[in-house]
């Protein structure tokens, strides 16, 4: 018998709450070691100490910000959903010659389902779900966790209990910068005391202190390293205007018709407006002005039909 991995999905589901409370958990133990217990007293050591806490504590409280800033941002934002009648535009899919999509509009209670009778629509880029019974617009993907087609659909991250799709894939990667920041700059100002947990005899701290100093130190680092690897991947799909799932589809054709080039391919997920490049938001004027922000429209290279020719 095949193993189906989507029976795991409704645990999925139900691990998410568990998650936040895991994240928030492990900051409030990092807050306890760097403000409470080492730098917030350091203020009061006075000279070059005094200093060095002072710049790590505005530093810390800065990044943590913008860290849960992003993180709550993308836990609440809905990733992109398909309306229930939305119908492929007549211009851009040439709905006008496909039967299914002619019968769709014609009848908007058709149950796309049944139509199957009618086999594939004519136009290859006409995409139908049959679990959603609906069409899907162009690098529009279901998700089983979720049990909808998502918006330019990354993946399904247990971490933000939500899909990173169209709508909030900026807010996440911005979370993925803001956390290995944060955890860098965690692991860096813990590691005299790491060090001296090992090579000093007399220690001056509570055991108390000393195992939730040790344990945040160890907690960041591996969070820190881990991190550091999703970012260069995500980094290198968002220049290569990608998704996870798209990645797989590349494997196969290296000519991708959604590249075009590394400033336009950046834009498309950050906006163009540089003031809104760090904050998990968008500017009103990207909005209104880059239908590609809402997940429906994304043009293509306008060299594309000569690289099939190739």
């Amino acid at each position: 018998m095949a193993w189906n991995v989507f029976k795991f999905c409704t645990a999925l589901r139900a691990l998410g709450s568990i998650m936040i409370v895991l994240i928030l958990g492990i900051v409030g133990v990092t807050y306890y070691v760097i403000v409470v217990a080492k730098y917030g007293p350091a203020l009061f050591y006075g000279g070059l100490d005094s200093f060095d806490a002072f710049l790590v504590l505005v530093l810390f409280h800065f990044l943590l910000v913008m860290l849960l800033w992003s993180y709550f941002t993308t836990v609440l934002t809905d990733p992109g959903g398909v309306p229930p009648n939305w119908r492929p535009s007549i211009d851009e899919e040439s709905g006008d010659a496909d039967p299914l999509v002619r019968l769709a509009r014609e009848d908007p209670d058709l149950d796309l389902n049944q139509s199957t009778m009618l086999g594939e629509p004519a136009n290859p880029r006409t995409r139908v779900c049959r679990k959603c019974n609906r069409f899907k617009p162009s690098r529009c993907h279901h998700c089983s966790v979720c049990g909808r087609c998502i918006l330019k659909m990354d993946h399904h991250c247990v971490w933000v209990v939500n899909c990173v799709g169209a709508l909030n894939y900026k807010y996440f990667l911005l979370f993925l910068f803001y956390s290995f920041l944060v955890t860098t700059l965690v692991t860096s100002s813990l590691l005299p005391l790491f060090i001296a947990f090992f090579t000093v005899d007399e220690k001056h701290e509570t055991p108390e202190i000393l195992v939730a100093t040790f344990v945040t130190f160890v907690l960041n680092l591996s969070f820190a390293l881990s991190i550091l690897g999703f970012l260069i991947m995500h980094i290198s799909l968002v220049f290569g205007n990608t998704t996870t799932i798209e990645a797989f589809q590349k494997k196969t054709n290296s000519k991708w018709h959604y590249d075009l080039g590394r400033r336009k391919n950046f834009e498309q997920v950050f906006g163009k407006d540089k003031r809104y490049w760090l904050i998990p938001a968008y500017s009103e004027e990207d909005l209104e002005c880059m239908p590609v922000l809402q997940g429906f429209e994304y043009p293509t290279r306008p060299d594309w039909d000569e690289l099939q020719q190739l």
